[in-house]
């Protein structure tokens, strides 16, 4: 596989903040038992997807899974696709890596590292599906937005990661936020709104007991749906 160039210019500014999260006994042990297996090394070297999941088929990156439970609920749906769940926090890695035990899902893998990094130095470009970046930190300080993870550099770097028609699936629970998503993708010449404005929840983004709640309770959820060009 071809190595990629080390990162020119180290990424000051972080869309998260690594918390201390309490680690349940079940998941310690799927990331001993299932970590070898499941988890891929971050390395600056490009991905061979068929490779890495002994076949050829499409491959979607999910952005941020927090506990994994959706990223879980949408590999067990579309079990033709295979799925790179990237993630910073070492509980929801262990959560997911239950899930991937308990389900018997075999098209998912992980990668525990900063999504900017994992896509300068592991993805392909014009490679993935799609991309999936749910309910991201909004950062609701006006002096944190600079922390946002969609910006118009990152959108950039995301549509050069894409298959022509592959899908990018934006979903936020703050409004504010959708509205700069929707200016932000709108711009970037490489991506197509799929409609006019956002989009109803596709049926692939299962909805969560949080967002459920949330909906009863007359908050919003804002999708986006746009495609590569």
């Amino acid at each position: 596989m071809p190595e990629t160039p080390p990162l020119a210019h180290p990424r000051s500014i972080r869309s998260f903040v690594l918390r201390a999260g309490r680690m349940g006994s079940g998941q310690t042990r799927a990331l001993q038992e299932l970590g070898p297996r499941y988890v891929l090394p971050y390395r600056q070297q490009l991905l061979d997807f068929a490779a890495v999941f002994g076949r050829d088929a499409p491959v979607v990156l999910e952005i941020g899974f927090g506990m994994g439970d959706a990223t879980a609920a949408i590999a067990a749906r579309m079990p033709e696709v295979d799925f790179l769940g990237v993630e910073v926090h070492t509980p929801g890695v262990g959560a997911l890596l239950q899930r991937i035990g308990e389900q018997g899902l075999t098209n998912l893998r992980i990668v525990q590292h900063d999504a900017v990094e994992v896509l300068a130095a592991m993805i392909p470009p014009d490679s993935l599906a799609g991309i999936h970046v749910y309910f991201p930190d909004p950062w609701h300080k006006k002096r944190h937005h600079k922390r946002r993870l969609i910006q118009p550099g990152f959108v950039a770097t995301l549509a050069r990661h894409l298959a022509p028609d592959g899908t990018l699936h934006c979903a936020t629970d703050w409004q504010p936020y959708a509205e700069q998503m929707l200016e932000v993708l709108s711009a970037e010449p490489m991506l197509a709104n799929t409609v006019d404005g956002f989009a109803p929840r596709p049926e692939v983004r299962p909805l969560t007991k949080f967002e459920a709640r949330g909906l009863k309770l007359g908050h919003g959820v804002w999708d986006l749906v746009f495609k590569r060009r």
